[in-house]
């Protein structure tokens, strides 16, 4: 009897030491668990964000890169001041010749595009910028603005690398360079390559409207050329959008198709689309919905890449 009853003692305490084991076990188990996978990207907004019309500021900041004051016009998405710990994709939009910061959006209307793409979901909520792409000579019609770093002023590190630190101050914006955009229209299509180009530490996306891709200052601001001294690696990185129209008679077409060429040879991701229409704001208008649809798709992508990367998502 005794010993009967010294078997059952021994039987419950090993129970009771699996059970105690088992349950250190899950909890170890719950604590290495993987967290939730934080959402890169803002949520798309709602129909009550979106009944209200977008509108964009003209902002002055003190240009150390250009010794002056300069300017920048700057949209902010639907329901940046509610969501106070939500960050943003960035996108930049340049100017053609004779052009100003505001042009995008007194010209070209961009204001409503991007409503329209936001409705729809084809573009992510964004911050989007328009520089002051004019260097010491100030705007004309007699001359482009100089994209490059030259005797005019340092205007392609005063846009690619001062004023994005300016706005990754200002605002709340996602880091990585997978999720910053440039893009512009004529001389602002090849500023935006140029520009980006040299910095490509701060921009992954580029896109272009009937631009030009060689210029007249060398093969350093000659993105047709520049583009293959860039290294492998961040090759890889690269998403280019270009466009033109085929009665574009200022630039022409094969502009943008010899680049596509040149790309598509360096095994860059590009897309080209030759599209009917001029050299003016009507098409810069209509296709504008097309790049940013390309750079909301490349952001959608990047977003599933970063799925769980810490983006600064613990910092309001």
């Amino acid at each position: 009897m005794n010993c009967f009853k010294s078997k059952i003692v021994l039987l419950v305490s090993m129970f009771t030491l699996c059970n105690c084991n088992y349950i250190k076990s899950a909890q170890a188990q719950t604590q290495v668990r993987p967290q939730t996978l934080v959402s890169v990207l803002p949520p798309q907004p709602t129909a009550k964000d979106l009944s209200t019309q977008l509108t964009y500021k003209t902002e002055t900041y003190n240009s150390k890169v250009m010794g002056g004051n300069r300017i920048y016009c700057v949209a902010l998405p639907p329901g940046y001041d509610q969501n106070q710990n939500q960050r943003y994709p960035v996108i930049f939009l340049l100017h053609g010749g004779h052009g100003n910061a505001d042009h995008w959006f007194t010209k070209g209307d961009a204001l409503t595009v991007v409503q329209q793409l936001y409705a729809t979901g084809k573009l992510p909520p964004s911050i989007i910028i328009t520089p002051d792409g004019n260097d010491k000579r100030g705007s004309s019609a007699y001359w482009d603005p100089d994209y490059i770093d030259g005797p005019n002023g340092k205007v392609s590190t005063a846009i690619g690398d001062e004023l994005v630190k300016i706005v990754q101050n200002r605002y709340r914006t996602i880091p990585s360079p997978d999720f910053w955009a440039m893009g512009g229209l004529s001389s602002g299509g090849w500023g935006a390559m140029n520009v980006g180009l040299h910095n490509l530490n701060n921009f992954s996306i580029l896109f272009s409207h009937s631009g030009y891709f060689q210029d007249k200052s060398g093969p350093q601001n000659s993105p047709i050329t520049y583009i293959k001294t860039i290294s492998p690696q961040i090759k890889k990185r690269l998403r280019i959008y270009l466009d033109a129209g085929i009665a574009d008679t200022e630039v022409g077409v094969d502009e943008s198709k010899k680049f596509n060429q040149v790309l598509s040879t360096e095994n860059i991701f590009n897309i080209f689309h030759p599209f009917p229409g001029g050299h003016t704001w009507d098409y810069w208008h209509e296709h504008l919905a097309d790049s940013l649809t390309f750079v909301g798709r490349q952001f959608k992508i990047s977003a599933i890449l970063h799925a769980s990367d810490n983006l600064g998502f613990n910092k309001p």
